[in-house]
């Protein structure tokens, strides 16, 4: 019999493939995933240009040295340190200085804050959250009629934040540091939305809503947004690092997860939750077999499995204990034709992957159901 004390040799992420659509600080997810056990398929959906001689930083900088701004609010370290580099590369470096240790100084979050510090600079506040709908919350409890307040922008404009703050009354400046583009190759990002519309991902992590906003407008360009999103709404787990991230998945009816702290971390530590609690888990001939993206576990050791081999398991868990038809199982199988020697050939090697031959029984003339164990056959004879 499987023993359910049996410690794992393996990562919480062992047997599940992982999208990444992230441009910045990808490297740094792609290793936490890993070193977790999943498979990493990365595609950049945007890149970063830095704006250190567009016209538009340079005119948004000399506006806040000759009017000074009650409020600037620094968004992302990123950004804030662009922009201090940008200006001193102008020769306005000092004069900025001196103007932003004269104003209200917001920083979203521990990493804004180490940038502002940094550059000699102290804030006068940072929300606990690194939420900017609690710099928003702020900002309008203070009142902002008739206030300048100067806002760092990170790629594109933030949803609803300037909008509520001219409702209030602000005056709004845009400081656009650098702008989020399409990527040169379109390539990899092409083969992420195949691999997630074909179900090869079993989650697809987001950390910016312009990488959101930019892989389902591929996806529309390509006429695959339908597809895409019923994968995510089924299938594919859609992880947001954080609400901001999810908003343009939102609008189109996709529910993502979020982790309670908008960091890298949390968000790998998430999926490590999520992904192993969305497996099913079956005691078929006296072991323990968890079904995974692209692997199995049996009594908690890690069986990799071929594509066509997990379609098949796949179809034979979907109704456990009852026998499938070959045809059933013939057309589980991508890109079998018609011959159902492709289900005995694609069989054998699954058996074989799985180290547990009697897992799965053969019914002669009939097809192939796995082995239930008796205990537990009456509670999915209904199903």
């Amino acid at each position: 019999m499987y023993d359910e004390q049996q410690q794992p040799e393996h990562g919480p992420l062992a047997g599940f493939t992982v999208g990444v659509t992230a441009a910045r600080r990808a490297d740094e997810l792609g290793a936490l995933l890993q070193r977790r056990g999943a498979a990493v398929l990365h595609a950049p959906a945007l890149r970063i240009v830095p704006l250190a001689d567009d016209s538009e930083l340079l005119a948004a900088t000399k506006e806040i040295i000759q009017r000074t701004p009650d409020v600037v609010i620094a968004t992302t370290a990123i950004g804030f340190r662009g922009w201090i580099e940008a200006a001193d590369g102008w020769g306005l470096g000092e004069d900025l200085l001196e103007r932003l240790r004269g104003v209200e100084l917001l920083a979203r979050g521990p990493k804004v804050k180490g940038a502002v510090r940094a550059a000699g600079l102290t804030e006068e506040w940072s929300p606990s959250s690194e939420s900017m709908a609690e710099v928003l919350d702020r900002l309008l409890e203070e009142g902002v009629e008739g206030r300048r307040v100067a806002i760092q922008l990170h790629g594109e404009p933030l949803p609803g934040f300037v909008e509520a703050l001219r409702a209030g009354g602000a005056e709004v400046l845009g400081v656009p540091v650098y702008r989020w583009l399409p990527p040169e190759d379109i390539g990899p990002v092409d083969r992420l939305l195949d691999a997630t519309v074909s179900r090869g991902l079993d989650a697809l992590t987001f950390t910016s809503a312009p990488a959101a906003a930019s892989l389902l407008s591929r996806a529309e360009e390509r006429g695959l947004l339908p597809e895409l999103l019923a994968a995510l709404n089924h299938d594919v787990l859609p992880a947001c690092v954080g609400p901001v991230t999810a908003l343009p998945l939102q609008a189109l009816g996709v529910d993502t997860v979020q982790p309670e702290r908008f960091r890298l971390g949390p968000l790998v530590q998430l999926l490590c939750q999520e992904l192993p609690g969305r497996a099913r888990s079956l005691p078929i001939a006296g072991h323990r077999v968890e079904i995974r993206g692209h692997a199995v576990l049996v009594d908690g050791a890690l069986r990799p499995v071929p594509p066509a081999g997990m379609s098949l398991l796949r179809a034979l868990s979907r109704r456990p204990g009852w026998v499938v038809p070959r045809a059933e199982l013939l057309r589980a199988l991508p890109g079998a034709g018609r011959d159902e020697h492709a289900v005995e050939t694609a069989m054998a090697r699954l058996r074989t992957a799985l180290g547990a031959p009697k897992l799965i029984q053969t019914v002669v003339k009939r097809g192939y159901r796995l082995a239930l164990d008796p205990a537990t056959d009456a509670k999915y004879a209904d199903e």
